[in-house]
């Protein structure tokens, strides 16, 4: 029996497994404490955890082992960690344990909070919550993870009552081995993989947005620390791709948070960093991840052999899975970008999935892989702060994590089509509800709405996106708010009969639209494409001419074009959510 097999029962806590052999004066990890059961694996004080183990190998080598300590009489053959309940009470007379006054078992915690699970790298962060408590694997487990001070953060870190974004970070940087076929052999790494996670205030959702690297972008100024502690100042590039923000010229992830908040507008609180590795280690460690594919691939490159149908795959495999351009749509970055996400929203699933978190030793192996594989910023970078960024990220359910990709089209300045720029009217509505934490799901939440009169407003007939009349007037005190109104009405909705009247009189607390009883139809319609609540509907009493326009006053509730006033926004073309299982092709 593997250490896969022992431990699975709902009382053993991962946290309770070190124990200190008194004998050998070694950490010892037992995952069956019964007598006569496989022996436990010694850590020497102070020795480094080998990486993640397969489920063959070492652990079957562990289960062929007898328990030395259950041929072992006198002394107690377990003296507690600091602040860990003795496992058992003296011998008494005969070698028999004195049943009376025996501490009983505290009922175990649920699985659910006692699991750490979070993972980053060439495309990941993902999930959870709980710890591994001994004192000197938690002390081990701090010092895997490589940290970066990034000069001049402007994020004070996470707090449980607001919203974060966190830059999760895969670079083609060569390390390790079998890596040789990826990534540039003498390059210091570029910003491949990038994917900006913005996690609501409220905990309910989450959106994941992707980064072509293959984007023309700013990359602002920026400072780095330097191996012998001086700092560095790395000069800004007007045009650039937007993977060179991280490697080229020095540049370290702090530059990178800063060219995405300077092409955003969004602050990036903390980032997360991995190389090739990190998908290899975590997919093993988590015992593979399931894909699905619509046609069998068998790409030269970068060496993926699948056929069709859904498959489970670790280790190099899944690396292949990852990285291959040449196997899914139309070999563009772009696709290679919607294979990453589908990928992920599978290793979300697996990783809350009962099996594995029902698996100390799966727990123990992702906790081994995760702190190795990453680098992150100094201001989460311990078991205890990751821990608790972890238990934040848990709340969300997979089905609110929405991941979408950084709205583009071709470089108009090229000839041959190799880069892309930001779309100029669906990017910027993409950034605004990032920045103003509109979800791009609908999270179930109570409709105050529906036992107000008011309501009744929004139900009936609609018209077309064509026949709708109005006129916009900006109070919201957001200077071109009617404009990019206009914009967003006429290019991407189709209402075409829209006019801009400049700025209202006065400046208005909450968006409103006024109508007459014969444009019910157009402003229901209006209030669908502008996420409009029941509230704003003004109806008046009489009705008006023949080709009369409503009139559409933005208020202080107004955060961007296309953005909703209440409810979800609508989520960019192509956007997935992680509980869904979608087939590449």
């Amino acid at each position: 029996m593997d250490a896969h097999s022992r431990g699975q029962a709902d009382e053993i806590d991962p946290a309770d497994q070190w124990v200190l052999n008194p004998r050998t004066g070694n950490y010892e990890l037992r995952l069956n404490h019964s007598a006569g059961q496989s022996a436990p694996q010694s850590r020497p004080r102070g020795a480094t955890t080998p990486g993640p183990r397969s489920a063959e190998g070492s652990r079957s080598a562990e289960g062929s082992r007898t328990d030395q300590r259950s041929r072992t009489t006198g002394a107690p053959t377990e003296a507690p960690v600091p602040g860990q309940r003795r496992r058992r009470a003296p011998e008494g007379p005969g070698g028999q344990q004195p049943q009376p006054g025996r501490r009983k078992r505290k009922p175990a915690k649920s699985r659910k909070n006692k699991v750490l699970l979070w993972t980053g790298g060439t495309m990941a962060l993902v999930l959870v919550a709980g710890g591994v408590g001994a004192y000197a694997y938690y002390e081990h487990l701090n010092g895997n993870i490589n940290k970066v001070d990034v000069v001049g953060a402007e994020s004070t870190g996470f707090k449980k009552d607001q919203a974060v974004n966190i830059l999760l970070i895969g670079t083609d940087k060569r390390t390790g081995d079998g890596n040789e076929g990826y990534g540039d052999k003498n390059s210091p790494g570029h910003a491949d993989t990038t994917i900006l996670f913005h996690v609501s205030k409220d905990r309910t959702n989450a959106t994941a947005m992707s980064i072509p690297r293959d984007l023309k972008t700013e990359i602002p100024e920026c400072q780095t620390k330097m191996p012998d502690g001086t700092i560095k100042t790395i000069p800004g590039q007007a045009d650039e791709r937007f993977n060179v923000s991280l490697g080229q010229s020095d540049r370290d992830p702090g530059c990178t948070m800063r060219t995405v908040k300077k092409l955003t507008g969004v602050t990036v609180d903390h980032f997360m960093m991995a190389d090739f590795n990190a998908v290899k280690e975590l997919t093993t460690a988590v015992g593979g991840v399931k894909v699905c594919l619509v046609k069998p691939v068998k790409d030269k490159d970068s060496k993926l052999n699948l056929p069709a149908g859904e498959s489970t795959i670790q280790g190099e495999q899944a690396l292949a899975f990852v990285r291959t351009r040449h196997s899914f749509g139309n070999e563009s970055d772009l696709d290679r970008i919607k294979v990453q996400q589908q990928f992920l929203s599978s290793m979300i699933r697996q990783m809350k999935s009962d099996e594995t978190l029902t698996s100390p030793s799966k727990l123990l192996d992702l906790a081994e892989a995760a702190t190795n594989a990453l680098t992150v910023d100094s201001g989460i970078g311990s078991i205890g702060k990751l821990k608790s960024l972890g238990e934040e990220l848990a709340k969300i359910d997979a089905k609110n994590i929405t991941f979408t990709t950084l709205p583009v089209i071709d470089n108009p300045a090229e000839k041959i089509k190799a880069t892309v720029v930001p779309d100029p009217v669906k990017a910027p509505q993409l950034f605004a509800n990032l920045k103003s934490d509109i979800s791009l799901t609908e999270v179930k939440k109570k409709q105050q709405d529906a036992k107000n009169a008011q309501a009744a407003l929004l139900q009936g007939k609609r018209s077309t996106a064509r026949e709708v009349r109005v006129d916009v007037y900006n109070g919201s005190g957001i200077q071109g708010a009617a404009q990019s109104t206009i914009n967003w009405l006429q290019v991407e909705q189709g209402v075409t009969r829209s006019t801009n009247k400049s700025n209202a009189p006065e400046k208005a607390a909450k968006t409103t639209l006024e109508y007459a009883p014969n444009q019910a139809d157009q402003a229901r319609k209006l209030a669908d494409l502008m996420g409009l609540p029941a509230t704003a509907l003004k109806p008046g009493t009489q009705d008006a001419e023949a080709l009369a326009p409503m009139t559409l006053v933005l208020g202080s509730d107004f955060k961007g074009a296309g953005v909703p006033i209440t409810g979800p926004a609508k989520a960019p073309e192509g956007a997935q959510t992680a509980d869904k299982k979608v087939c590449a092709q």
